[in-house]
């Protein structure tokens, strides 16, 4: 099982996918928890480049090429090899996150962003969007470290990507799992993502 966390900034990823790893753990599953940017030695790579607040971009499709350029190679040698092994993978942040932050936070095209997706061609089979106020998001990062690239965009940049995640999530019902986070303690996040997953299970 391939399952991908999603969200903005602050709304909690990391700590929820740590936790169903180890839930799938206690069953005797075989868990890979990964991340983009970043899953691979090269992904290091572009991630510390991509996220530098000192990084210059001046073509709107570099950032996504380099988005893309990372994905393909996490999926050619992580996540599908572990896969094929009959193992679960967790990633934190996928395609997702390139529409979000790509379509809605950077306006390019969807045609565009739609194509360089198809070369990679594997999905989730699940996907959990913790969905947050952006206000709240950006104060939890101002807490947790210095801010990245992204991170000190403007609150309107924010907002956009917010509000393309929720598009995309609102297309893909079958697939995507919207929980909202706000006012809500990690244990009740965590329980909400356990009653969706042994749902799932139940009908597969």
């Amino acid at each position: 099982m391939f399952i991908t966390f999603e969200g903005i900034e602050g709304s909690g990823k990391t700590t929820q996918m740590t936790r169903l790893g180890e839930w799938f753990e206690a069953q005797g599953k075989t868990v890979v928890l990964t991340k983009e940017p970043g899953g691979t030695e090269l992904g290091m790579k572009i991630r510390k480049m991509i996220l530098d607040p000192d990084t210059k971009v001046h073509h709107s499709l570099t950032e996504l090429m380099l988005f893309i350029a990372d994905r393909l190679e996490h999926v050619a040698q992580c996540i599908k090899p572990a896969l094929d092994e009959g193992n679960v993978v967790i990633c934190d942040r996928y395609s997702d996150s390139t529409y979000a932050y790509q379509r809605g936070g950077r306006k390019v095209p969807e045609k565009h962003i739609h194509d360089m997706n198809t070369l990679v061609g594997l999905r989730p089979d699940i996907t959990f969007l913790l969905d947050l106020d952006t206000e709240e998001g950006l104060r939890r990062a101002k807490q947790r470290a210095a801010l990245d690239r992204f991170e000190q965009e403007e609150k309107a940049f924010h907002e956009s990507v917010r509000a393309a995640y929720l598009e995309i999530a609102n297309q893909e019902q079958d697939r995507i799992q919207v929980l909202d986070v706000n006012q809500k303690s990690p244990d009740e996040v965590f329980e909400a993502i356990i009653e969706i997953m042994e749902t799932r299970r139940t009908v597969v």
